[in-house]
């Protein structure tokens, strides 16, 4: 039985919900940095118009999962209606959702493993007050993930 607060709010994280133009691309993409990618499914319907407030929707869809489990991206490519990247990549300094921060194990092998695979830093590998190193990654079509490792010896605390 769920606990029903005196004043509804947020319980919990749930996902985040990424549009893009090539599924197949991002999914390349976030496997590369380890994430479990599902098979892609297509859905149509009345309740995706609805929900979406668009007519004649349909999606490909694919759920991205961390190493817990847990749902982290909702991934949606539109077949129909298609809007179209018409924007140029936004800065890391624009207004809005502007990256999304991980753990990884490995900062320095992760980031070899995506230019690899021709992706770029943003910035580059820096060193967090002797905490973490970090780094900026733009994946397809434009969203910037920041790649956290702890280091060696560092107390445990989350970066900036």
């Amino acid at each position: 039985m769920s606990k029903v607060s005196e004043r509804p709010g947020v319980t919990s994280f749930v996902h985040v919900g990424l549009v893009v133009e090539d599924l197949d691309e991002t999914i390349r993409f976030l496997a590369l940095l380890g994430f479990d990618c599902g098979e892609p499914g297509t859905l149509s319907g009345e309740w995706i118009d609805r929900i979406v407030g668009l007519e004649n929707v349909t999606i490909e869809t694919a759920m991205v999962q961390g190493p817990d489990g847990s749902d982290v991206f909702e991934l949606v490519r539109f077949q129909s209606p298609s809007a179209g990247a018409q924007e140029p990549q936004p800065s890391a300094n624009r207004p809005g959702l502007r990256h999304i921060a991980f753990t990884v194990d490995d900062v320095r092998g992760v980031v070899d493993r995506v230019r690899e695979a021709g992706w770029e830093t943003v910035g580059e590998i820096v060193d967090y007050e002797h905490t973490y190193l970090l780094c900026y990654v733009r994946g397809p079509e434009g969203p910037i993930v920041e790649l956290a490792g702890q280091l060696d010896g560092a107390p445990h605390s989350t970066p900036a």
